[in-house]
């Protein structure tokens, strides 16, 4: 049988424009899920999809790759502004009252680490006009001794922030020294007053632990929202996977704990909407553990070997952030994340202090 030509051009127009539509589905888009998603009609097969834990989308027809690079959340740019606001608040205070706030840490041995961190604090008081004090004793020292250094500045009033440098000597007792922090100095949020009002309905602490503040404020000011999300915070330490845990639920959403004797760790992270990762662990959250569209938060901050670096390492968090950048929406790096979010929150915190014994708060 013999069509006329027009109706055969049409239908080899027909196929060649089938063939393109067929391997432009095929084909790696370069567009990020979302965008897919809303650019697809309503009544295409490829919008009737299950997007996938690793950046696919499969229907019953074809499977699209997906491309999503997620959001970046500036810790350093958040923990500048928040900087420049205690700095703001400080010259006001200087200029009425005459006054400003001062912040003491009693450092203890000669852990490297421990000492890179105290000298980021002391910048930090410098920067906002902060007084900052400090005593450093031997390695050696006794818990009486530490005791001395930690009373004098809990009774000394120009003092308003007192905190202790962890971790502690072996021989130390952490808790007992801990303990002995004047509840209104307890800057670092350590104080078990501070946190049985933190975990308490209807209670405030005088303060809040400075790196789960830090994380829950980067949340806030990336507009996303914790009512009635699903959160999961991997470690539970007493610093920051607990009171991070007490934090989102104040904020009402729905928490779990992953720890180390949690069961099908990974299972459980892919339910949430919102993951604090602090468990200190190198690459231990991989791209298949996330939900598509998930935020992720990084606390952890890890040494790993690389010899390209001329430190002969680099840091890394808890998250491997080239799978994970492709899966979340949003995420903290590593570094520039969590960690100049913490110093902030520690001068807020002494700010705070300050303003509650000048009677402003």
């Amino acid at each position: 049988m013999h069509f006329p030509l027009w109706r055969r051009s049409a239908a080899a127009a027909m196929r060649v424009l089938l063939r393109n539509a067929t391997a432009f589905l095929m084909a790696p888009p370069f567009l990020p899920t979302a965008t897919l998603k809303q650019i697809l009609p309503s009544h295409s097969p490829i919008s009737r999809v299950r997007w996938g834990s690793r950046g696919t989308a499969t229907t019953s027809e074809k499977t699209v790759t997906v491309e999503s690079i997620a959001t970046v959340i500036d810790g350093r740019a958040a923990a500048q502004e928040i900087m420049g606001e205690v700095a703001a608040e400080v010259s006001k205070m200087r200029n009425t009252l005459g006054k400003v706030p001062s912040l003491a840490v009693v450092l203890v041995g000669a852990r490297r680490d421990s000492e890179i961190y105290v000298r980021c604090k002391k910048k930090a008081c410098e920067e906002t006009g902060i007084i900052s004090l400090g005593i450093h004793l031997p390695e050696h020292s006794s818990e009486d001794e530490i005791l001395r250094a930690v009373k004098s500045f809990n009774n000394d009033p120009s003092v308003h922030g007192v905190l202790v440098q962890l971790p502690l000597p072996q021989h130390v007792n952490e808790e007992k020294i801990l303990n002995a922090v004047s509840i209104e100095k307890d800057v670092d949020g350590f104080h078990p007053l501070n946190i049985g009002c933190l975990a308490m309905q209807g209670r405030e602490p005088l303060f809040v632990p400075c790196t789960p503040k830090g994380c829950i404020e980067l949340l806030l000011r990336s507009r996303i929202d914790m009512m009635g999300k699903n959160a999961v915070v991997i470690g539970c330490s007493n610093i920051v996977g607990m009171p991070a845990a007490i934090l989102l639920q104040r904020h009402n959403a729905t928490v779990t704990i992953v720890h180390s004797y949690t069961k099908n760790p990974a299972d459980i992270t892919r339910k949430a909407d919102i993951v604090i990762s602090a468990a200190g662990m190198p690459n231990l959250v991989r791209g298949n553990w996330l939900k598509p569209g998930a935020v992720v938060i990084d606390v952890g901050i890890n040494a790993v070997e690389d010899r390209n670096d001329e430190r002969g390492y680099r840091l890394v968090g808890d998250v491997c952030y080239k799978e994970a950048s492709r899966i979340a929406s949003a995420i903290t790096p590593v570094p520039g994340g969590v960690g100049p979010m913490t110093i902030a929150m520690l001068m807020s915190n002494t700010l705070e202090a300050a303003k509650r014994t000048f009677g402003l708060i």
